[in-house]
C-alpha cells in the first residue's frame, strides 16, 4: 500500500505492539472468561507487548507488513465444558478485536478531524493521518487473514464450529498441511504470478477501508 520509509517503519512498529498485543489478549481474555486458566498460567493475560510479540513475526510485519504473534495457548476441554461454541468465541475474539481497533481508529476521519493524506510533512515521523491509515490498513488485514480457514489461523475454529459435518471433516483432513499451504498460497503461487490475497482477500480489505474512511 505504501513504500517503505522511515515514517511508515516507525508506523508499522508502533501498531506491532498495539495490534498483535491486543489480538493475543483478547483470546486469552476470552478464553480465561470461559473457564479456561492456561493463558492466566502462562503469563499471557496481559497487555504487556513482550509477553505476545513473536521476532520472526514482528520483523515480517515491520518490513513486508503482515506478520503474527505466539499464540495463546489454551485447553479446549476446559472451555467446551462452560459453552459449547466456547472455543469459536475464543477464536473470533482475536480478529474482532482487530477489527474494533481498526473501526475506532477510522472515528477521527469520520468526524472530519483529520483528512484523509498518504503523504507526510516529516521524513522520519509519521503525520497522525498516515499513521492512522497505516493502523487501520493492518487491523484490517489481520482480521481478514486470520478468518482464512485454515490451521493455524483461527479461522480454522471459527469455519469448524458453523461448517456442516462433512465439511468439518475436510477440515480435519486437511489440518496438519494447514501451514504448507498458507506458505504456498503467500509465497510460492505470487512467485509464479498468482496472486491469491489479491484475488480473494484485496477487494474485501479495498472495501472495508473505503467503508471506513472513504476512498
Amino acid at each position: 500500500m505504501l513504500g517503505l520509509n522511515p515514517s511508515i517503519l516507525i508506523s508499522r512498529l508502533i501498531i506491532l505492539g498495539i495490534a498483535f498485543t491486543i489480538h493475543e489478549f483478547s483470546h486469552a481474555w476470552t478464553a480465561d472468561r470461559l473457564g479456561d486458566d492456561t493463558p492466566r498460567l502462562n503469563g499471557r493475560l496481559t497487555l504487556n507487548p513482550l509477553a505476545h510479540l513473536d521476532i520472526m513475526g514482528s520483523l515480517m510485519l515491520v518490513f513486508a507488513g503482515f506478520g503474527w504473534a505466539k499464540p495463546v495457548p489454551v485447553n479446549p476441554y476446559a472451555i467446551s465444558r462452560r459453552s459449547s461454541a466456547g472455543l469459536m468465541l475464543v477464536s473470533l475474539a482475536g480478529p474482532l478485536s482487530n477489527f474494533l481497533l481498526a473501526v475506532l481508529a477510522a472515528i477521527p476521519f469520520r468526524l472530519g478531524l483529520l483528512q484523509l493524506s498518504f503523504s507526510n510533512s516529516s521524513s522520519f515521523f509519521p503525520s497522525p493521518s498516515l499513521f492512522l491509515i497505516q493502523f487501520i490498513y493492518i487491523n484490517l488485514t489481520l482480521t481478514l487473514f486470520n478468518l482464512i480457514p485454515l490451521a493455524p489461523l483461527d479461522g480454522d475454529k471459527i469455519a469448524e464450529y458453523f461448517f456442516p459435518p462433512s465439511w468439518q471433516r475436510g477440515l480435519e483432513k486437511i489440518r496438519p498441511y494447514g501451514p504448507i499451504i498458507l506458505l504456498v498460497l503467500l509465497f510460492a503461487l505470487p512467485y509464479v504470478g498468482i496472486d491469491i490475497w489479491g484475488l480473494i482477500l484485496e477487494p474485501p480489505l479495498r472495501a472495508l477501508l473505503n467503508l471506513l474512511i472513504g476512498g
